[in-house]
């Protein structure tokens, strides 16, 4: 592994632990506090989408006329994390983004979808629906580092904001409480998210870090903070949801 991601997530771990050891785990007893986490969480599924695809516009060619841009090993990298988070496969075999299969699994445990459907209707490029004061914060975190462009920051947003964040025990929790199978289809979420950080996708959003930084002081300097940043706000996303849940 690269020395400065090695130095880079001894300096995050500390961030990391407050949320995979977060009180909320211990609380979700019931299939309605699941529910309440997904209803929340899905907004952090679905910005996560947004960073993404603000990698990709960046650093590969999204006019006409096409022309090649950056570094083609940077273009194969982003494109191939598109690919999956964008065009997955369900449980069944049929082509789904992780946000469409987040929501089917929403409704497969009748957790409320009203919400997340009503944003994404009314949803514009000049501006988002406003949801309530600690989503909104939580958003308008992330959106701000899309929003100043620097592809080192969004693809520090990305990778040690969003992945790697799901313990073990989260996945045990929801599985223990699928004894009616209503929770089916975030199981299969759960596990091909997992899956896919712990295969592909971690790897990469690695190495891309290591080639947008290369060895730039700044940048990874810059990438550092925006971790940080990235990483309290998914904590203080996590408190309102623990608040949430009796």
């Amino acid at each position: 592994m690269n020395p400065k991601i090695s130095e880079l997530n001894k300096k995050l771990q500390p961030y990391r632990n407050e949320i995979v050891k977060h009180k909320l785990y211990s609380k979700l007893k019931t299939k309605s506090d699941i529910k309440k986490l997904m209803e929340s969480h899905v907004f952090a599924v679905w910005d996560f989408m947004s960073l993404l695809k603000a990698l990709q516009i960046n650093l590969t060619c999204f006019e006409i006329p096409w022309r090649p841009i950056g570094d083609p090993k940077i273009r194969r990298l982003v494109n191939s994390i598109v690919l999956e988070e964008e065009s997955d496969v369900d449980s069944e075999g049929n082509p789904a983004s992780h946000f469409e299969l987040y929501l089917e699994a929403m409704k497969e445990c009748e957790a409320e979808t009203s919400t997340i459907e009503k944003f994404m209707k009314n949803l514009n490029k000049d501006s988002r629906p406003k949801i309530n004061e600690d989503i909104d914060s939580f958003l308008n975190t992330t959106f701000s580092i899309i929003e100043g462009g620097k592809s080192h920051e969004i693809a520090s947003a990305f990778t040690f904001g969003r992945e790697d964040l799901i313990p073990d025990m989260f996945l045990a929790i929801v599985n223990d409480m699928n004894k009616e199978k209503s929770f089916d289809k975030f199981v299969y979420y759960l596990e091909r998210h997992i899956e896919l950080d712990g295969g592909d996708h971690g790897p990469l959003a690695l190495e891309l870090i290591c080639n947008l930084c290369g060895d730039d002081e700044k940048k990874w300097d810059e990438v550092q903070v925006v971790a940080i940043e990235c990483l309290k706000a998914r904590k203080l996303l996590w408190d309102k949801i623990n608040n949430d849940i009796n």
